[in-house]
């Protein structure tokens, strides 16, 4: 093989991105080390795991860790492990591809905000450029475990635009990331100072880290290196030790390393479980949704240890997909350490940890949601804005929890009129009117046309609350809660509409007698409207409109038809009740009307279906009605 060396073009506009992070996104210039010891804890952690299968990939050295080096002569500082490595390929891949999740999602979602960019970068996984915030070179020399000492990769690059790669030799397996720090970085030449940062944020590591011990030199009268090593950081798991043990601090830059955010998290919990299964969980909620929540392919899931040794990222079967933002560890002492992704599939074992993962975050999310604490309650409603529609999915996805998961749903409701969904089912139960047996709402594809929606015309002249549902997901939440402490959940734009006692017999007696009245025209509009609706009726919840339509009670409703259709799925034909308002001067004109019935008719259904948020088959067709009716009117 000969050692050729070539010059390549970073895959991104890596100028403006290293630019944008030095000058501008770490205020904390230390973060730099912490990220690269994580770093190097998870190429050890995928040593540790590729091993299980594969011993020989330990050689002679099995004796994990993570050494920091510096050099005040040469002005470099080292951080080195002995884990997994690169190959050229990798090194390639993985350091010339910056924000490889996506860089122009990366470049689009950038804010100028320095603590939300400084999330972002968190998010898309180029903690290790935050080299170039003190050094203006980086050589980073790599060998993967189980290959010769002469296939060893040597990358380098200044951080303008290229990097340089090349074959050379290195002795034993593992990464060197070698900084060259820029000038008045002297700060991390200093052996007090690198121990100090370590300590800070990354004493959690469960490897040991070391450096080279001091000892004070008279001659010199400075402190000079030794041969001897010294571990620098507890090097036990964090989520090990007693709880009385670990402040809120270690627990937060825990988090920090676990899930790759700059961020403290929102909210933690910490416990171990004994019995016949013995396990312990420290679960994070972030602060924020990460950018991939709604991508299908995404993996999202926590860390998976057995016996404090690592076994894999994003196992996804300890956490069902409605938390799929939850973060954190699972450590389990009864897993066998040759545990795989399919193994995890068909596990009893893992079904009962999950099991009691979920009922911690709900347990956590409840202790947030009914708390008296105005902070803790801030924090709940910082939950539900971020990961209020992922949770929803819970309703239909988890039949054990759903009572819990019920009374932690939040919507918006004609009771404050506004967007933001803070309404509980228990708030409304709470405000029910007397004689109320229903919890009604109603779906829409937007708050507005959810608020404006004529079939909320008697509820309003009652004072009835309504739910207003416009999040997509929520027709699969009232697909799967029918009902809420014994009370029904119902639609108003679904089946005849029933207030019960609500309703005076007055009322009532009215109704009656106007679909007498109308009972001829009633016909008439189903004769000239044919197979576009199943049938026409006097309307109950009307007061100011002159129409609606209504699905039928076992129909799907118009709603969630065309949401079904946006995605792409083929809806079951279904043909709308058309419902009208005898009190409406139009409908009581359509009465006497002769020349002009059939568009007065369809004109009817065709708003109605508007008002609703549906689309019109023939919209040309209804705008010429719409100027054939106003010229008419006109006498022109």
């Amino acid at each position: 093989m000969s050692a050729t060396k070539e010059t390549l073009g970073f895959q991104t506009e890596v100028k403006q991105l290293l630019h944008l992070m030095i000058h501008s996104l770490y205020s904390n210039k230390e973060i730099f080390l912490r990220e690269l010891v994580s770093n190097a804890s998870d190429a050890c952690d995928k040593l540790r795991f590729e091993a299980l299968n594969n011993a020989g990939l330990f050689g002679d050295d099995s004796d994990l860790k993570i050494r920091i080096a510096f050099d005040k002569e040469a002005r470099t500082l080292t951080i080195s492990d002995n884990g997994i490595g690169l190959t050229r390929d990798e090194a390639v891949e993985h350091l010339g591809t910056i924000a490889k999740s996506g860089t122009r999602e990366f470049f689009s979602a950038l804010t100028g905000d320095q603590a939300k960019d400084a999330h972002l970068i968190g998010q898309f996984g180029v903690g290790f450029y935050s080299s170039y915030i003190v050094a203006d070179k980086v050589t980073v020399v790599s060998r993967r475990a189980g290959v010769e000492a002469n296939q060893a990769v040597k990358w380098e690059s200044a951080g303008e635009g290229e990097f340089s790669v090349e074959m050379v030799e290195k002795a034993g397996r593992g990464t060197d990331v070698i900084l060259h720090l820029r000038d008045g970085e002297d700060d991390f030449l200093n052996s007090w100072k690198l121990k100090q940062i370590v300590r800070k944020y990354s004493d959690h590591i469960t490897l040991p880290i070391v450096m080279k011990g001091e000892k004070w030199d008279e001659e010199k009268k400075e402190q000079v290196a030794t041969e001897e090593d010294e571990t620098i950081n507890q090097a036990s798991a964090l989520w090990a030790r007693p709880k009385s043990e670990i402040t809120d601090e270690q627990y937060k830059e825990f988090y920090k390393h676990v899930a790759h955010d700059f961020e403290e998290p929102l909210s933690y919990v910490h416990a171990k479980v004994e019995g016949k299964q013995e396990y312990t969980q420290l679960l994070y909620i972030p602060q924020r949704a990460p950018f991939d929540m709604w991508d299908r392919n995404a993996r999202h899931g926590i860390k998976l240890y057995v016996r404090r040794v690592f076994i894999m990222d994003d196992a996804e079967q300890l956490m069902p997909l409605y938390m799929r933002f939850v973060r954190g560890i699972v450590d389990s002492n009864n897993l066998p350490l040759n545990v795989s992704r399919e193994i995890l599939q068909e596990s009893r074992d893992i079904e009962t940890i999950r099991g009691g993962c979920v009922k911690k975050v709900l347990s956590m999310l409840e202790g947030l949601a009914d708390t008296e604490e105005a902070a803790e309650k801030e924090k709940f409603a910082k939950f539900w804005t971020e990961f209020g529609r992922v949770f929803k999915e819970g309703i239909g996805e988890d039949f054990a929890n759903k009572e819990r998961i019920a009374k932690l749903l939040r919507f918006a409701s004609t009771h404050n009129d506004t967007p933001d969904e803070t309404v509980s089912l228990a708030d409304y139960v709470s405000r029910m009117k007397e004689g109320q047996e229903k919890i009604y709402y109603v779906t829409a594809e937007t708050f507005t046309a959810a608020k404006n929606s004529p079939h909320l015309e008697i509820f309003r002249k009652k004072g009835i609350e309504v739910l207003l549902l416009s999040d997509r997901v929520d027709e699969w939440v009232t697909g799967h809660l029918t009902e809420f402490e014994g009370k029904q959940l119902q639609s108003v734009a679904k089946g005849g509409l029933d207030l019960g006692k609500l309703e005076d017999e007055a009322e009532k007696k009215e109704a009656e007698q106007a679909a007498d009245e109308y009972k001829e025209l009633l016909e008439k509009i189903k004769a000239s409207l044919g197979e576009k609706i199943k049938e026409v009726r006097v309307t109950h919840r009307l007061t100011d409109s002159p129409s609606c339509i209504v699905a039928d009670e076992h129909d799907m409703g118009g709603n969630l038809a065309r949401i079904l259709k946006a995605a792409g799925q083929k809806a079951p034909e279904m043909k709308p009740i058309l419902e009208i308002n005898p009190k409406h001067p139009a409908v009581q004109r359509l009465k006497y009307e002769e020349t002009r019935f059939d568009d007065w008719a369809n004109l009817l259904l065709e708003q109605a279906t508007l008002a609703e948020g549906g689309t019109l088959d023939d919209p040309a067709g209804f705008v010429k009605r719409i100027n054939e009716l106003m010229m008419a009117l006109s006498g022109k």
